[in-house]
């Protein structure tokens, strides 16, 4: 007789299991579990927890009860038992309001919603907008712009390891160009030292040895090619124009002629801060001042290519310079519709300027 009470505590503990389980799984607007929307940065009523690969249930509880999210690490720990969550808990950064629910923090961490912060490195974009994204993140932003610019990769002591695509020339140069466009999460225990070697992960495995080499087909190395590919970046609007923007920069520094590229006047002047603050990092509408501008960017002024890349170019625009059309262009105007009118002479060049541009 006395094995009744028993079995009947045994199966109330099964079914109070199975309930749990089927509230738990069965819808994703549960009351007691909502949608987790992440903050931008916690507050002081939000605590952030790190759930590490191979932590137990009952260490997790402790983290969990430690910084106030929980009431209790038992408790918690029953449940995950409960529901069956016992090894497939997922590591990752949490965000959680104090006096979180037990059912709701094993709910989310099982489900692996976690602190969702990341940046995208938008194709075309200079250091300073990838810094400026990243201070909002929590990333300081002169710190990142420090570590960005003060390698000289020239003194192999100096160079991240493993990055053997990052030039050995004895340049000076920073790595702009190298912060491969994409999007990158961003944990709590980040560094711009980490935050870079992601990005420079990505542009190593994204930028193949295929890639590398084919650049002496274009006459240059592959800093020369990441440099001209981030002038077509904020050259090209449609995607079909970039191996034909490609050939005529390139035809014209064969030709040892000046590249007379906007975008690197755009780079120069944004040098700056002043012309920053009033027409952003990329001045639209160039002045014949800007177009003087002492800057060894300044393309009209100066002939070959700039001293680096002015921006993070897509895959594409880096292919395009390995890959250029076959033309005879060695000039280009812009049409107003994202466009552009080509030539082969400066008289068709100087029509093109006066159709597309009356005669500016």
């Amino acid at each position: 007789m006395r094995l009744y009470p028993f079995a009947a505590a045994g199966v109330s503990v099964v079914l109070a299991a199975v309930v749990l389980w089927q509230v738990v799984e069965s819808s994703n607007d549960l009351g007691d579990v909502p949608a987790y929307s992440p903050r931008p940065l916690p507050s002081d009523l939000v605590q952030e927890v790190t759930v590490d690969q191979g932590m137990s249930p009952r260490d997790i509880g402790n983290s969990l009860e430690d910084a106030g999210v929980i009431t209790s690490a038992t408790q918690f720990s029953i449940l995950v038992s409960l529901l069956g969550y016992d090894g497939i808990l997922q590591a990752g950064d949490y965000e959680f309001d104090l006096g979180t629910p037990a059912l709701t923090a094993g709910y989310r961490i099982r489900q692996g919603q976690t602190t969702t912060r990341s940046i995208t490195v938008t194709e075309g974009w200079r250091l300073e907008e990838v810094a400026d994204a990243l201070d909002k993140l929590g990333i300081p932003r002169d710190e990142f712009l420090t570590e960005a610019k003060a390698r000289n990769f020239g003194r192999s002591s100096a160079r991240p390891d493993g990055y053997d695509f990052l030039p050995t020339t004895g340049r000076n140069v920073s790595l702009e160009g190298y912060l491969y466009p994409a999007t990158y999460p961003v944990r709590k225990d980040d560094t711009p030292e980490s935050i870079l070697n992601k990005m420079l992960k990505a542009f190593q495995n994204n930028v193949t040895p295929d890639i590398r080499g084919a650049a002496q087909s274009a006459g240059l190395d592959l800093h020369g090619v990441i440099t001209l590919a981030s002038i077509i970046e904020r050259e090209a609007v449609v995607p079909d124009e970039r191996p034909i923007i490609a050939q005529v920069f390139l035809s014209r520094l064969r030709q040892g002629m000046s590249l007379e590229a906007d975008p690197t006047v755009q780079y120069a002047v944004a040098q700056d801060a002043a012309s920053v603050a009033q027409f952003g990092y990329w001045k639209k509408d160039l002045t014949r001042a800007d177009l003087d501008v002492d800057s060894p960017y300044n393309t009209y002024l100066n002939s070959g290519l700039p001293p680096g890349p002015i921006c993070n170019p897509r895959l594409e625009s880096i292919e395009a310079v390995v890959h250029p059309a076959t033309t005879n262009y060695l000039y280009f105007v812009a049409k107003g519709d994202g466009t552009h009118a080509f030539a082969t002479t400066l008289q068709e060049h100087l029509d093109n300027i006066k159709k597309y541009q009356g005669g500016q």
